[in-house]
């Protein structure tokens, strides 16, 4: 069976990228507007012809363009405007038991953003397990390559001259931590720091604990992610396997997320890493993983 796909937006990274993956699959036929991509009638028509369609859109263009959807149209929303609103299953499918069967049967999914998929990955089996409690101070350090700024960040980056790496948002109001409270388990705002690299593709998401806020400790939290990482398609459950270095570009080119433990000499200091190539499993490679277990319901 052929399924038509519509991607909104493809023109852009993760939309391209998108298009990629699914280029020569002979179970979805992707509509495409060519010049047309901008023309409201013609992006109309497409979208409720499709079985699903993705919208790779800023946010106040993806809300306008659920918008325009009249029939039956599955949609998976890669921007932020949808991600906690009610409705729309988040786009995480290893976040918990079940949550692909949930994804699977959605007409509307809001796709994971790349920060938040390293985020939730570390935080949501602690705090589920209880071993980490919703109102823990918690701090999150990330460093993403440029290709998650969109165009202009991607234009600026490769200018000659432009800085190796930067810190940004650092007013704690980045548009991810809402969805890191949300489902990250959090009932406490996290203090969030994400940086950009001068690498086009890759990310490292940090958290820091100390080993007194988790309860049961290290061999608790090692058992629990273990546990809830079992089996997991794409999202590997590395513990401490003894490397000296992580690199942020490791996934490059894939859909995988490894999740990572170091402790401190005395025990009492553990860090958490995530890492993924942030167009991979952070963003486009995700949305094809959400489309093909809707596709498969």
């Amino acid at each position: 069976m052929t399924h038509t796909v519509f991607i909104d937006g493809e023109a852009g990274t993760t939309g391209l990228q998108i298009h990629e993956r699914l280029a020569g699959r002979a179970d979805i036929e992707v509509i495409r507007l060519g010049e047309r991509r901008k023309d409201l009638e013609a992006r109309r028509e497409a979208l409720n012809t499709s079985d699903v369609a993705i919208l790779c859109l800023p946010d106040d263009v993806a809300r306008e363009a659920v918008a325009l959807i009249e029939g039956d149209t599955r949609v998976i929303d890669a921007s932020t405007a949808h991600r906690v609103a009610p409705g729309w299953v988040y786009g995480f499918p290893e976040m918990t038991a079940g949550h692909a069967d949930a994804i699977a049967a959605a007409s509307y999914v809001a796709n994971v953003g790349c920060y938040a998929t390293g985020s939730i990955a570390l935080l949501r089996p602690l705090t589920e397990a209880e071993l980490l409690a919703g109102d823990a101070a918690v701090s999150i350090n990330a460093v993403s390559g440029y290709t998650g700024g969109g165009k202009a960040l991607i234009a600026e980056m490769e200018t000659e001259g432009a800085d190796d790496f930067f810190l940004y948002a650092m007013g704690q109001a980045h548009k991810h931590i809402m969805e890191i409270i949300e489902y990250g388990g959090l009932s406490r705002a996290p203090i969030f720091v994400p940086s950009v690299g001068k690498f086009a593709q890759g990310m490292i998401v940090s958290l820091p604990l100390h080993a007194d806020v988790v309860a049961g400790g290290r061999a608790a939290l090692e058992a629990c992610f273990a546990d809830h990482y079992a089996g997991a398609a794409e999202v590997e459950w590395c513990g401490d396997d003894g490397a000296p270095r992580l690199d942020p570009q490791m996934h490059n080119g894939t859909d995988r997320m490894s999740l990572h433990l170091r402790a401190s000499a005395t025990g009492d200091r553990m860090m958490l890493f995530a890492v993924l190539d942030n167009l991979g499993k952070g963003a486009s490679g995700s949305a094809v993983q959400n489309l093909d277990l809707m596709l498969s319901a």
